[in-house]
């Protein structure tokens, strides 16, 4: 595992790093479940809710794009944030989807680029990352990382996906559950974005954040520009790379708890990637097997907005921070599982960033 566990801040130790704020944009418009299956070219009696665990997800509609979800969610980040923009020292965009109009792909200028001019952040360096689903969590990594090495002292990071058009897309072409664009239906938009600093001294923040890739199993997730829709298409192996995350993530979950002096049964919350209820139901079983014990909770948001890519980890916790779910001192795990395959582990302790969200009405 490459991986950067954190110190304890004292003189000649790397300096500990922290979630400082985070924000959340998500579109007003929301598609149930029972509305994308009523959709369907062909007649599949697929259940969707009830295999997916999906009620409802967030889509784009008016304008909106992954530019302007990133940007609300910066927005919104800083509205929670100490902070003001100028004091940004490094931006990174996470997006897989980088649509700005009409579903055009900008590439160059990056994303990263026009989000931070218009949050106000001009002097900041930025740059662009994708790594799927894990994307945020590897912005995560990397800003950790500058942190320790004592080469900025904050940064954000951020990320808008707009890829309800996949869901869109396959809605054409799914006959059964067996479909390689099953997992399409599964998907929501959403932005989110969290500000990472220097921790005080002796202050909680990050214990570890660590990454594998694992590429022989690249090709269970594959997507390519749509041929019947604006966007793209994407097939999926789901029980492939289910499989493959069952079988690696346990080996990768034990050393970055050893790392962190930690027993499994010490986490507080997990917050694995939202794919399904059903198949974060089935790793919580399986990796509680192979690793004796199990956190105390596993975090479920899948309900309201379906598997946001990228995003999910953090809005996650930033809609349970809302709700007042969270204490000070709690230990928490974010669990990356991404096509790639992709296995990200990063654990933080909470700390007054509670005192800030409000209860959500």
């Amino acid at each position: 595992m490459v991986s950067e566990a954190s110190g304890d801040g004292a003189s000649g130790a790397a300096p500990s790093a922290r979630f400082e704020s985070l924000g959340l944009k998500v579109p007003g418009k929301r598609l149930s479940s029972e509305e994308l299956m009523a959709s369907t070219k062909h007649k599949t009696r697929i259940e969707l809710e009830r295999l997916t665990g999906i009620h409802e997800r967030h889509i784009v509609s008016g304008g909106e794009d992954s530019l302007k979800l990133a940007i609300g969610a910066a927005q919104d980040c800083l509205e929670h944030s100490r902070h003001s923009a100028a004091d940004i020292e490094m931006l990174i965009s996470c997006s897989i989807s980088k649509y700005t109009r009409h579903y055009q792909h900008r590439l160059e200028p990056p994303l990263s680029l026009y989000i931070k001019e218009e949050i106000g952040a001009p002097q900041a360096l930025n740059f662009d990352v994708s790594n799927a689903c894990a994307g945020m969590a590897t912005g995560v990594f990397l800003l950790n990382n500058f942190i320790r090495r004592g080469e900025i002292k904050r940064g954000m990071v951020v990320s808008g996906e707009d890829i309800s058009q996949l869901g869109v897309n396959a809605a054409k072409q799914v006959r059964t559950v067996l479909s390689k664009q099953l997992a399409s239906l599964t998907l929501g938009d959403a932005g989110a974005a969290v500000m990472v600093e220097a921790a005080p001294e002796g202050a909680p923040g990050i214990d570890i954040a660590g990454f594998t890739t694992l590429a022989k199993h690249s090709r269970l997730c594959l997507a390519y520009p749509s041929m019947i829709g604006p966007g793209a298409s994407m097939y999926t192996n789901s029980r492939g790379i289910q499989s493959a995350a069952i079988a690696d993530a346990p080996y990768l979950i034990r050393e970055a708890l050893e790392q962190s002096g930690l027993e499994y049964g010490e986490i507080d919350y997990s917050i694995p990637h939202q794919t399904s209820a059903r198949a974060i139901r089935k790793a919580r079983k399986a990796f509680a097997e192979r690793l004796g014990d199990s956190p105390k909770e596993t975090i479920i948001n899948v309900e309201e907005f379906g598997n946001t890519s990228s995003t999910t980890h953090f809005v996650a916790l930033y809609r349970n921070l809302k709700d007042g779910r969270f204490a000070k001192g709690d230990r928490i795990m974010l669990l990356a599982l991404a096509s790639g395959l992709e296995i990200g582990v990063i654990i933080f302790t909470m700390d007054d960033l509670v005192e800030r969200y409000g209860h959500a009405a």
